[in-house]
């Protein structure tokens, strides 16, 4: 019965010395890994909300793309369709209208609304195409007094065809500004009701190619690009070959010089830095094949588009996609930039702890014993007294009592040795005592005091 409860002493002792041990130690890996939480980056969210325009520079093809390449990654892209990229601008510089990103077409934009929206960059050349009946006319000028349709209010179209038309003061009357929707102003044009139709919509399209084989219809060439260019720096000049729509029937019969604009991805200043990266990646991933005015490569890329470059969106066209994109699934990729920082209290603190843990038990293990070098002391000092028989019997008897409390002190195996050495400095003052009680002589050395 003994045996056992010395055995529960011994395990209550120890698990006290662990608990006093490491429970400040845990109390302070704690406080630092909070302050590092705070400096942790939130993880981005798993859904995005687009702004289209689905009848505006091809963006609706291109959503449905974004869609696939963003759910392999696991991100949900959710599309709000809307008017044009004027309605694009305005969502996004409301809070209230949760639109995360947007295509705009450049140019789109509307003074104050626009400081908290920033440019991903360009994704490709959306031409303006002129269309027109008469006679051959070099520029817009050339429309005035007639009937246009320059597209809804809130298209960039219509934002695009009116600053064009304004530079050449032919947006007053007589000339005749129709809203008409893309497909609509086609069909009016084939039939002859208007005089002349503004679109903006990739080289590529069906509807264009349609429409420049249409007899009577004739497409508008920019004899004065180079100037608008200079004039609206977010335009740029492109020549379409003769013939490149159709060989077989030389359509176009002529070099067409054309102004094009360009279609942007463009995001709240607020846009998770993760996110904005994957975007890019998914734009680089869609936009960088050729095309009839895009050479391979060429997009996606910082030009001119009315917004500021993110600084995401710098640091990817300076340098690429973050190393740990480049080599790891989007989530682990995320994942490790965002807890890279627990390693500043792993290294500062949890190390440095891990190593004082072990020394901060030893030296509680040690201290029960070393107070006990007290009583030692206490005898050495009393032996030099040369003190009477008496008082002998009594110091040896403190001694034994000293020896047996010791004895009951826990020590885990890995410390026996600290008892084993104190045991060894009893038995030294012991024989000590010993000696002066059977009056023989103390041996050379003897006096030497075991604790100074």
């Amino acid at each position: 019965m003994q045996k056992d409860t010395f055995r529960e002493q011994f395990r209550r002792a120890l698990r006290r010395d662990m608990w006093l041990t490491l429970a400040p130690v845990t109390l302070i890996i704690a406080a630092a890994f909070a302050v590092t939480f705070y400096f942790v980056k939130p993880a981005p969210p798993k859904t995005l909300v687009l702004a289209v325009a689905p009848d505006e520079g091809g963006f609706r093809y291109f959503a449905k793309r974004y869609q696939e390449f963003l759910a392999r990654h696991g991100v949900t892209l959710e599309l709000r369709t809307t008017k044009g990229s004027l309605s694009n601008v305005e969502l996004l510089a409301d809070d209230q209208a949760q639109v995360d990103v947007a295509f705009v077409q450049s140019g789109a934009l509307r003074g104050d609304k626009d400081t908290r929206i920033v440019s991903l960059g360009s994704l490709s050349y959306v031409p303006l195409w002129v269309f027109y009946r008469g006679e051959p006319i070099d520029d817009v000028i050339g429309l005035r007094g007639r009937r246009i349709a320059i597209g809804p209010a809130e298209s960039g179209t219509r934002a695009l065809a009116l600053t064009l038309l304004k530079a050449n003061g032919a947006d007053t009357a007589p000339t005749e500004l129709l809203p008409f929707e893309r497909d609509e102003a086609i069909n009016q044009l084939k039939e002859g009701r208007i005089d002349a139709v503004f679109l903006v919509a990739p080289a590529e399209s069906p509807p264009i190619q349609k429409l420049a084989a249409v007899p009577g219809v004739r497409l508008l060439s920019f004899t004065r690009a180079d100037a608008y260019t200079r004039r609206f720096p977010y335009l740029s000049k492109h020549v379409l070959p003769r013939g490149v729509f159709d060989f077989a029937a030389d359509i176009p019969d002529h070099d067409v010089v054309l102004l094009s604009p360009t279609a942007n991805l463009v995001a709240r200043d607020t846009l998770h830095p993760a996110l904005a990266y994957l975007l890019m990646r998914t734009a680089s991933e869609i936009h960088s094949s050729s095309g009839l005015l895009d050479r391979a490569g060429e997009f996606p890329a910082p030009l001119e588009t009315g917004f500021p470059l993110s600084s995401e969106a710098r640091r990817y066209y300076q340098t690429g996609a973050p190393l740990l994109q480049r080599y790891l699934p989007f989530w682990a990729a995320n994942l490790v930039d965002r807890l890279w920082v627990m390693l500043v209290p792993i290294i500062a603190v949890l190390v440095p702890l891990g190593r004082a843990v072990p020394a901060l038990l030893l030296w509680r293990v040690r201290s029960r014993i070393f107070r006990w070098y007290a009583r030692l002391k206490e005898l050495e000092i009393q032996l030099e007294e040369n003190p009477d028989r008496p008082m002998l019997e009594d110091m040896m008897k403190r001694l034994d009592e000293t020896e047996r409390e010791v004895n009951r002190i826990p020590i885990p195996l890995s410390y026996a040795e600290n008892l084993y050495f104190f045991r060894e400095h009893i038995d030294i003052v012991r024989r000590r005592i010993a000696r002066r009680l059977t009056g023989a002589p103390e041996l050379e050395g003897a006096r030497t005091p075991l604790v100074s």
